[in-house]
């Protein structure tokens, strides 16, 4: 940012100064009087593009300053249009990490992860989830959060400037962030409802008169079909979702659960409305209060008797499970889920920061808590069920020996108990504490049925079952944070509805997303959520992610992408990063999504319908209008990627052009000190380039064969650097004409010609102040 006077002369020097009367100049410099260079902190209200009043560059940013305030250019204003684009920034480095890490924590870290360990090997599917980790997740999150701090937009307008022809993965990832919008709210609805009901003892789900008085009297139906299914599986079925018996009957409308989607959402509203200023404030609670009540639950999980066996269960590997291909796609799939990738929420987190922030650091800090996360949950959850299957196992021995004892009683002296119970037709139970265990479910059921069947047998359930479900709500709710933001920033990016504020903007999208979301409160909701869960988002954004490893290291290119991610982070990606990001990722997402598919043909997909009849759920087949609207939910995300570069090609672009964001490369490079260097032979060998490599630094070297993409591209352009050389548009904002490259010049001892070219411009401005008071003087 700029002080007053600053202000002044870059308004001048756009030769706008002359058209604005002086009262409208007052204005305007009260609106957006700013502090000092000095002053400026690395993170503020905004990141504007602005011009110094310097015309050298400095050789460093001053302490506690960002190079995206304190850069200067000598010639006008940055091309990112005639006033510069105003943009909010995060008031701190410590509010983006926990918005970035309740994005990347989500529901899945607690309900699914546990059930997927203990169902594909325990110990063994660690191995599996850690590679995955490493060769897809931790770099295509990495590769993310680098495009938006270098481009300054959503993922629609940054991938649009990356090439047009991607402009599509941008639009894709918009749709899908909507689709699962949608259905993710209907989870934050049942945790509320869950929440409105813990605050009353005994809890609703304590046993079965309870739960029928909740819902319709003494019905003698509902108590028999509570006695089979047990209170609390009778609870989420019968009173929370009203379910009909499946998907063809549509039942009736829930008005409890609209009503907790509407307070849902507006509470929702509320924390997105001011965009990431009202936001990333809330997530100093949202992000931090599920790891107490983590921490709570897992001090009380160990204390429990049966804990033991519970996280044995857990964690206990069976190598076998690792020759089955679909451990390992259960792996990757959780991982590519459970980090948000592809939603397009951590491009926007990403634009909000400083250009000179270390992406990196930050990539892998988040991905390891979330990995930490995930592995916290587990041991919370199975030492939990741990406990939950000891009391069955109890129940079920006093049963076992109640019934033996009341045969034997009735029975003569020497009766053999065999024939007695053949006899009588009676069967007695079988008690296995491991059958138990294996009972556990995933997603909603593992959280409204076996954890608060577990919570009602601590002491004072209530308050545990309060803590439980204001921890899943908050969970949810940072994560649906970044979900909308990577939809709200492509509509910004796409002006659609550009004379909106952000505010009303925001609250037509909730509005829109509630009315929809309105689907999921009939009798069907429960079914229709799970075809939203198994079909809107894993095909597509595996899909998405995989364009965008493409898009990165064939379209733009992996050398220019490496040199703008050296300028931001002071170092370049490693070979890990650019083997990762150009082959090894992309294969593992094509091995991903082929296995899939070839599931789902093979074995083809099923639901979980209500049985009242036997009080229990049961597995049935979609029928063919859900397989229908299942194959539209894949295509209308996935149909823009092909769609956009047709109609460039035609001559109708379907998104406009846009100035790309003002990006300080001069100031920069001169602030990292960055030097050039060549590619090694390994290097070259293995990313395929050829032996005339360039500098990595410039961003100005020949194409690398393949999909780099030739051309020049020089430092006075270097707000473009990450648009090919084809989609580059010329700006005249500025009169002088373009200056070469520095680093089209060889380089000599070190950082000697930047020192002269330094001093030959202070010497420069000196001589332009000189002349300036002697005009004064006059």
């Amino acid at each position: 940012m700029a002080n007053v006077s600053q202000l002044i002369r870059r308004q001048s020097s756009r030769e706008l100064s002359a058209q604005k009367s002086i009262d409208r100049l007052e204005l305007e410099l009260e609106a957006r009087l700013v502090p000092t260079t000095e002053e400026v902190p690395d993170y503020g209200a905004t990141n504007h593009a602005f011009e110094a009043s310097t015309p050298t560059a400095p050789e460093g940013p001053p302490k506690g300053t960002s190079v995206d305030g304190a850069a200067a250019k000598e010639d006008g204003a940055p091309p990112g249009g005639a006033e510069g684009e105003e943009r909010e920034s995060w008031d701190s480095k410590l509010q983006f990490l926990l918005a970035t890490v309740g994005y990347a924590v989500g529901l899945g870290n607690v309900w699914r992860f546990p059930y997927l360990a203990q169902k594909n090997g325990g110990g063994a599917f660690l191995i599996p989830y850690f590679v995955m980790l490493t060769f897809m997740g931790l770099p295509l999150f990495y590769l993310e959060l680098a495009v938006g701090q270098r481009l300054r937009k959503g993922a629609l307008g940054a991938w649009h400037q990356v090439s047009p022809g991607l402009g599509g993965v941008g639009v894709a990832s918009a749709v899908v962030s909507f689709s699962v919008a949608l259905y993710y709210n209907t989870v934050i609805a049942w945790c509320l409802y869950y929440l409105f009901q813990s605050f009353q003892y005994p809890l609703p789900w304590w046993d079965c008169p309870h739960a029928v008085g909740v819902v319709e009297g003494n019905d003698t139906s509902l108590i028999q079909e509570c006695d089979r299914a047990g209170p609390t599986q009778f609870f989420w079925y019968r009173d929370a979702l009203d379910i009909t018996q499946d998907i063809d009957h549509p039942g009736s409308f829930n008005w409890k659960i609209a009503g907790c989607m509407a307070v849902a959402w507006l509470l929702i509203y509320v924390c997105i409305m001011k965009g990431i200023v009202a936001s990333g404030k809330v997530v100093y609670v949202t992000a931090v209060f599920p790891y107490l009540v983590l921490l709570v639950f897992f001090c009380r999980g160990v204390t429990l008797r049966g804990m033991t066996d519970g996280i044995t269960h857990l964690f206990t590997p069976r190598w076998e499970m690792l020759e089955d291909p679909v451990v390992w796609l259960e792996a990757g799939t959780q991982i590519f889920f459970s980090l948000g990738l592809a939603f397009g929420g951590l491009i926007a987190f990403g634009s909000y920061n400083p250009v000179n922030n270390n992406c990196l650091r930050d990539a892998v800090l988040v991905s390891i808590t979330n990995c930490f996360t995930s592995l916290l949950a587990g041991v919370v959850v199975f030492s939990i069920l741990g406990f939950k299957a000891h009391e069955t196992h109890d129940r079920c021995l006093a049963e076992r020996n109640s019934t033996i004892i009341t045969l034997l009683e009735d029975a003569p002296a020497n009766a053999n108990l065999t024939s007695l119970l053949t006899s009588r037709n009676i069967t007695l139970p079988v008690c296995d504490i491991q059958e138990e265990l294996q009972k556990s479910a995933a997603g909603t059921g593992l959280a409204f049925i076996i954890f608060t069947e577990a919570i009602n047998q601590f002491p004072l359930p209530p308050i545990w079952a309060v803590l439980f479900f204001l921890m899943l709500f908050t969970l949810g709710a940072d994560s649906q944070f970044g979900t909308l933001e990577g939809v709200i920033s492509s509509l910004i990016d796409l002006k659609v509805l550009p004379q909106l504020r952000k505010e009303a903007l925001s609250a037509l999208v909730c509005v829109v997303c509630f009315v929809l979301s309105l689907m999921f409160t009939h009798g069907t909701g429960n079914y229709i959520f799970q075809l939203f869960d198994s079909f809107a988002g894993n095909i597509p954004l595996l899909v998405i992610g995989l364009m965008e490893c493409l898009g990165v290291s064939y379209v733009y290119g992996i050398k220019r992408f490496a040199s703008d991610v050296e300028l931001m982070c002071g170092s370049r990606p490693s070979l890990y990063w650019l083997v990762c990001w150009k082959v090894v990722s992309p294969l593992l997402m094509v091995t991903i999504l082929t296995s899939y598919v070839v599931k789902l043909a093979l074995d083809g997909s099923d639901y979980l319908a209500w049985n009242s009849a036997a009080g229990a759920s049961v597995n049935l087949k979609w029928p063919t209008w859900a397989l229908v609207v299942a194959l539209f939910m894949v295509l209308i995300p996935l149909i823009w990627i092909p769609l956009v570069p047709i109609f460039n090609l035609l001559g109708m672009p379907l998104l406009s052009e846009e100035e790309p964001a003002w990006f300080p490369e001069k100031e920069l490079r001169s602030a990292q000190d960055v030097t050039p260097q060549r590619f090694t032979a390994l290097e070259r060998a293995l990313l395929c380039l050829s032996v005339s490599t360039e500098s990595l630094r410039g961003g100005e070297g020949r194409g690398e064969g393949g999909g780099e993409g030739g051309g020049e591209m020089s430092s006075h352009n270097s707000q473009q650097a990450l648009l090919p050389p084809h989609s580059t548009k010329r700006t005249t904002t500025s009169p002088k004409p373009p200056q070469p490259s520095p680093n089209s010049l060889k380089p000599d001892t070190g950082g000697k010609g930047r020192k002269t070219e330094r001093r030959q411009s202070e010497d420069r401005h000196r001589k332009k102040e000189d002349k300036a008071g002697n005009r004064k003087s006059m």
